[in-house]
């Protein structure tokens, strides 16, 4: 049995034969994750992944779903690693992922350069907060804003950690559209994919995701929309099927 602290549950993991470890006080995976999992290319049978601010370890527990190659995931904060640590565990994963407590600053020197096939990250969304903001909750204001890392370290570690031809992910809120693409050009990669997703119909879209190639051509496909929910505030049967595979 798996060991649970404070007020940590053991949740299920979408439709997947997987449990993992939350806490509505520390860290709780969001909607943006769960489709940045299944958004991204991966390699099927062989390959490295690595998710940078791996949270809870979501990302890498849905990617072992999708492909058998070596999933690695960075966390800076102990206790968040702790629990994805566990909930790898739990799931008996143990061969195929491996959690990483570290800066991801530190990753292309203590991992090396080009090393994976893809990478992928959910990171901060927001500048750093107040120091209220801090003392009422550090681990949701470390999730949530860039305190330890901008979205330009994320895009020049995620360059140098991806092989020349290899996969780059991120989700993000659509205000930062603008600075995302030009950082990936900046480092090298050329975005590829791209898709909003919008709360509801006739709404401004509120998360994108995009994906780009290491030293990539240019040529950028936009995606469908993807509206999450309907006129009955239930999920879209777009959405389910992303999630659950129902169709």
């Amino acid at each position: 049995m798996v060991e649970l602290l404070n007020d940590e549950r053991l949740d299920h993991l979408l439709a997947e034969n997987l449990r993992i470890i939350q806490s509505p006080s520390v860290f709780a995976f969001s909607l943006d994750t769960v489709l940045l999992a299944k958004f991204v290319y991966v390699p099927i049978q062989k390959g490295n992944m690595i998710d940078l601010c791996t949270g809870n370890g979501v990302i890498p527990l849905l990617l072992s779903q999708r492909s058998k190659a070596m999933i690695t995931g960075v966390e800076i904060q102990e206790r968040i690693y702790n629990m994805a640590k566990r909930s790898v565990e739990y799931n008996e994963l143990q061969n195929q992922l491996h959690l990483i407590h570290g800066d991801i600053k530190d990753m292309p020197s203590n991992l090396g350069h080009g090393k994976y096939d893809v990478v992928t990250c959910n990171p901060p969304y927001f500048p750093t907060p107040n120091k209220d903001e801090i003392n009422k909750n550090e681990h949701l204001a470390i999730a949530r804003h860039e305190i330890f890392c901008t979205l330009e370290d994320v895009v020049r570690v995620s360059s140098q950690l991806v092989k020349q031809g290899g996969k780059v992910a991120f989700v993000h809120r659509p205000g930062r559209l603008l600075d995302i693409i030009t950082l990936m050009r900046k480092y090298r990669i050329e975005p590829k994919r791209l898709q909003f997703v919008y709360p509801k119909r006739g709404k401004e879209a509120n998360t994108l995701l995009i994906e780009g190639i290491k030293d990539g051509s240019a040529d950028m496909k936009i995606l469908p929309p993807l509206i999450v929910y309907d006129d009955h505030n239930e999920y879209t049967k777009e959405l389910k099927e992303i999630l659950y595979g129902e169709k």
